[in-house]
């Protein structure tokens, strides 16, 4: 018999299921994530699940972790103060592919260096320029981020900057070219921006969870979930924690199939910062070609093709002042909702709310709390004097917003400490919008209804209150979420469906597709719907999404434990490693190959396909196995561009694509 055990760390959530034999789930719980030490969430789902089991700790043979960190803090802008190199680059390419939008004014060096598309220096690297600015600028930051001109040409000096932060600091590098094969070079710096930007908290995330394991005396491998569904080593995962964004959402990819055993469906996932919307074709996830994207990020990590948006059950409710009537929008950042805070800290939360109810007028901020996380993978580096001075105010302790703040521009602050991971708000989600209607009772249902009265006094443009009071300002947060997730699904058949050719946003909030949703019979006939099931997974799926299957005219799908489809994705998957390399023809005649120390000329084509085949297979079965892969099946695709010039046919560029796949050897006995 074996035993796997699953855990997924979400936004809100930390879940834990054992699995036997890949068969049968023995049993799954649920803790509060634990935002400011992840290992407590996790080691109490852990306990729960081998109590309500009776499985001793011995018997686990392999644990698998799938997570919403990366994924979040993209969204929410959150991570570690990084630095760049920009090697061989000009000041403008700063500015291309979200570059500059993923720095948020970290510091960045365009250092001379770099190579051509055909392997060659086209300067030698200035290692005196980057010791100077490493004592300059090295102590105030997490980790750096390395990108070299055409670097998966040729990585010598991406490489050589690692050896020298290296030996200077000592701090975490990551590299453009381990992270992707691809060209452009301003999308790889952003990548790795984005991976440096990580490397703290998964790394802070897979350590405790490791220490807490062996504490428990589960001796078995720690696996962990790539964006694309895939399994990876916990040493991986350390190195290259972009490829875990996604990771959650995958992993209930992953947990939907082996669910439900559907072929052919959307899947859904709300979570509590983020609604994850994919599709199984054949009952496989369809990947994404052009790269994962995360909120405004499109990165160069393979991962599953998935729309993440920040709604989720946690999401901050907003109005939207642009009409007299007034309307809701949702997310899309996560706040913690009051009715949690409430369970946590009653006096400070229900005293508050019952002295603002009393008050005559609606205040800015009322029903609107401040909690600070101390988490110690956070530096306070970067911080303003202003910044640093009101985390000073806010202490250790939870505080109401209302008196915090000695002027707007002290509370223009709030958004920056959030997304340093330093503090979180408390207000009303649509979390609290169900408990007030008695679809959730985990949390204060009686905060939730105070916070909720509170917000429903607030002016629209025509002066009036937005509406009569708390059930009423309940049941218009839940309206608002069906509406989005609606859209969220709808935007994702859009840029599937070949026969549209327009944008998917647009395509999805259109009046004829919103008028054909409610089936409009007029002079016009108009009918909409997703034409596949959708699967809705997530803890709160049952509270919300019978209403979106309703409005979207389909099959909703609720499987049983689909609270808890990321923890069982995450042991069910497979360890898969691709490495992709590239034949070039620089001239008639010669056959070029990009290997990890530098190019190699061939004088013919199949010895060049030959070598750059055998490299890439050793490479790529020697990490499935050091990622824990047990008895590796190897599969090669290659795909030609070619030409035909006077009558004959002749190579442009071939790539060769080796995928080594294996399922995690597991702990016997």
């Amino acid at each position: 018999m074996t035993i796997l055990l699953g855990v997924d760390t979400g936004g809100t959530y930390t879940d834990a299921v054992l699995l036997q034999d890949e068969t049968t789930v023995l049993a799954k719980a649920k803790s509060l994530t634990t935002r400011h030490d992840l290992s407590e969430g996790v080691g109490a789902a852990i306990d729960a699940v081998l109590v309500a089991s009776g499985v001793q700790p011995d018997q686990i043979s392999m644990a698998s972790l799938s997570t919403t960190l990366a994924t979040n803090a993209l969204v929410e802008g959150q991570g570690g103060r990084v630095a760049l190199v920009f090697i061989g680059f000009t000041a403008t390419e700063l500015t291309k592919q979200d570059l500059e939008a993923a720095l948020k004014g970290d510091p960045a060096l365009i250092l001379a260096g770099g190579h051509d598309h055909n392997g060659n220096a086209l300067a030698p690297l200035d290692e005196a320029s980057l010791r100077d600015w490493l004592k300059a600028h090295g102590d105030g930051v997490s980790a750096f981020a390395v990108a070299g001109q055409f670097a998966t040409r040729n990585p010598a000096h991406e490489l050589r900057v690692q050896e020298i932060i290296a030996e200077e600091l000592g701090k975490p590098v990551s590299c453009s070219h381990h992270l992707s094969a691809k060209l452009n070079g301003p999308k790889r710096a952003m990548t790795a921006v984005l991976n440096a930007r990580l490397i703290g908290m998964i790394d802070h995330l897979i350590s405790s969870s490791e220490d807490l394991l062996r504490t428990r005396g589960v001796d078995a491998p720690l696996m962990v979930v790539r964006g694309d569904g895939a399994l990876i080593s916990s040493a991986t995962a350390r190195e290259r924690p972009i490829e875990t964004i996604l990771s959650g959402p995958a992993a209930s990819i992953m947990g939907a199939r082996w669910l439900t055993q559907e072929q052919d469906a959307f899947v859904s996932d709300i979570g509590g910062t983020t609604t994850d919307v994919a599709i199984l074709r054949g009952g496989l996830p369809m990947i994404d070609p052009q790269g994962a994207r995360v909120g405004k990020y499109r990165t160069m990590v393979e991962a599953v093709a998935m729309r993440t948006t920040g709604l989720g059950g946690d999401s901050e409710v907003h109005l939207v002042s642009d009409g007299l009537a007034g309307r809701l929008f949702l997310g899309p950042r996560r706040v913690m909702p009051v009715s949690l805070c409430a369970q946590t800290w009653p006096d400070l939360v229900l005293g508050t709310l019952e002295r603002q109810l009393n008050g005559m007028m609606p205040g800015d901020y009322d029903g609107r709390f401040v909690v600070p996380i101390r988490r110690l993978d956070v530096s306070r580096a970067g911080l303003t004097d202003r910044e640093a001075m009101i985390l000073d105010r806010i202490g250790q302790v939870p505080h109401a917003m209302e008196g915090l703040f000695k002027s707007r521009i002290e509370s223009a602050v709030i958004p920056r400490l959030v997304e340093r991971g330093l503090i979180l708000v408390s207000a009303i989600t649509p979390s609290d919008a169900a408990h007030a209607l008695g679809l959730q009772d985990a949390w204060d249902a009686q905060a939730a209804n105070m916070a909720l009265a509170l917000f429903a006094r607030r002016k629209t443009g025509d002066g009036k209150p937005l509406c009569a009071g708390s059930s009423e300002m309940a049941r218009m947060i839940v309206d608002q979420l069906t509406h989005q997730t609606a859209v969220c699904l709808l935007e994702s058949a859009f840029s599937e469906d070949p026969a549209f050719d327009g944008d998917p946003a647009d395509l999805a909030r259109h009046s004829l597709t919103q008028t054909g949703l409610q089936r409009h019979r007029g002079l016009v006939a108009a009918d909409v719907g997703l034409n596949l099931p959708v699967i809705g997974l997530g803890a709160s799926a049952p509270c919300y999404y019978g209403a979106v299957g309703a409005r979207l005219n389909t099959r909703m799908i609720l499987p049983d434990h689909a609270g808890v489809a990321n923890a069982i994705g995450a042991v069910v998957g497979q360890v898969v490693m691709r490495e992709t390399g590239t034949v070039t023809v620089p001239s008639a005649g010669q056959y070029r190959i990009y290997l990890a120390d530098g190019p190699r000329d061939f004088v013919d084509q199949d010895k060049a396909m030959t070598a750059l085949e055998a490299a890439l297979r050793d490479k790529a079965v020697a990490d499935a196995r050091a990622s824990g892969a047990d008895q590796v099946n190897v599969t090669v695709a290659r795909d030609f561009r070619t030409a035909t010039v006077e009558g004959s046919e002749i190579l442009l560029e071939a790539t060769i694509t080796v995928s080594a796949i294996g399922r995690p050897r597991v702990a016997i006995g």
